[in-house]
């Protein structure tokens, strides 16, 4: 079974011609890092998440700061380390600024990567597709009226299998990028909540120009 997918996979990467390489290693890349997001965000909004960031929130807002830090001591997501910094120095803009800002490069890994191969994909098959009608045209201005079908055929193989392997491609990451994207905006709602509840017993210092 894994020989006839292994060979039918060969003989598809050579009738799509040199453009189905980086579309194979985009797809690969790509599904790794789907993978690695997939994991990242079941371990940090995994289910009962939001019912935990509620109890935290109640207790910053009542002030019972020794139980909150007790909740996110051992907590590694992004919400126990925002939770940790920010109960450990006293609260300031600049602080709140700082903390979120620290933790979006956790939320947003990956995603340009991401977005540029949703972007890149269906253009590599556009460019695919040109190459394939060019090989066609060359081999009837080459050969005449008289030239065999069967190579004529092969360039208008590449052409649809480029096009085609270039658009499964793409929607094969934009799927997931939107799934993650729309978790990225939850986490920085939470954030806000936490921020906020953080923010209410404490007075709030300014910070010096």
């Amino acid at each position: 079974m894994l020989e006839l997918f292994g060979d039918n996979l060969v003989d598809l990467m050579y009738r799509g011609g040199v453009v189905m390489w980086p579309l194979l290693a985009m797809s690969v890349i790509g599904v790794t890092l789907c993978i690695e997001r997939l994991w990242f965000w079941s371990t940090n909004n995994r289910p009962g998440r939001h019912d935990d960031l509620q109890r935290l929130a109640r207790l910053l807002r009542d002030g019972e700061h020794d139980k909150a830090i007790q909740q996110v001591n051992n907590d590694r997501s992004v919400y126990g380390r925002l939770g940790l910094r920010l109960l450990d120095e006293p609260i300031s803009e600049a602080l709140v600024v700082d903390v979120v800002e620290s933790q979006r490069p956790r939320l947003e890994r990956f995603m340009p990567t991401l977005s540029t191969i949703i972007t890149a994909a269906p253009m590599l098959g556009i460019l695919g597709t040109v190459l394939g009608i060019i090989s066609s045209f060359e081999v009837i201005g080459q050969a005449g009226s008289a030239g065999d079908p069967s190579l004529v055929s092969q360039g208008i193989a590449e052409a649809l299998l480029t096009t085609a392997t270039g658009l499964i491609v793409a929607l094969l990451i934009l799927i997931p990028y939107n799934l993650f994207r729309s978790q990225v905006d939850r986490t920085l709602g939470r954030i806000e909540m936490l921020v906020a509840a953080i923010e209410g017993p404490k007075t709030i210092v300014k910070s010096k120009d």
